[in-house]
């Protein structure tokens, strides 16, 4: 099996990170859809002070642990089977982290999403969403508007979301609101706290 690769996450690792160091201090972090892993090593090298938990659907497990092989630290585990619609396999985490996975998932699993970060997450910990996102309904470019179009054409599911539809779901789930930070190539970093 060849070794999977993003060039997307080869742009955007370095400018994510410069964010989420910020919010992850300690303890373990669980990354909702790792993909193929690219981002995990990134991290935990980058942050030698949390334990980096990877996690995904089971046909990524694969093609993500070529790229977890090949990390010489300790502080980065091996992938545990996520489905966020389905009993979470991890009970805690001190802090929450996923990368463009709100607007590939049907609102109904970006719901069972918050829920279960809520359910996990810590006091005080952080929950880092990082993808493109509609500010008052509205698109915030002209190829984020194109790219909602492709995915819905591929299924109505799926689509860039609402920033305020995001903050009322997180309340309900007693997260609060921290930050907006925005990111190159019309992406930005939302950022809840538990509260």
């Amino acid at each position: 099996m060849n070794k999977p690769f993003s060039q997307a996450c080869e742009n955007n690792k370095a400018p994510i990170l410069s964010v989420i160091s910020d919010y992850f201090c300690s303890g373990t972090i669980l990354e909702i859809g790792s993909g193929t892993g690219q981002h995990a090593v990134h991290f935990a090298k980058h942050l030698k002070q949390v334990f980096w938990q990877t996690s995904d659907q089971l046909h990524y497990h694969d093609g993500m642990k070529l790229w977890l092989a090949e990390y010489q630290g300790d502080n980065l585990g091996q992938p545990i089977a996520l489905d966020v619609n389905q009993p979470w396999q991890i009970t805690r985490a001190d802090g929450v982290f996923s990368a463009n996975t709100a607007h590939i998932m049907s609102w109904s699993t970006v719901q069972n999403m918050f829920k279960g970060v809520s359910d996990i997450l810590g006091s005080s910990g952080f929950f880092c969403l990082y993808g493109p996102i509609n500010i008052n309904g509205a698109f915030t470019s002209a190829s984020n508007e194109a790219f909602d179009l492709s995915l819905r054409s591929r299924d109505p599911d799926m689509g860039i979301r609402n920033l305020e539809d995001l903050q009322t779901l997180a309340e309900s789930h007693a997260l609060e609101f921290i930050n907006l930070h925005p990111m190159p190539a019309n992406n930005v970093i939302m950022v809840w706290q538990n509260i």
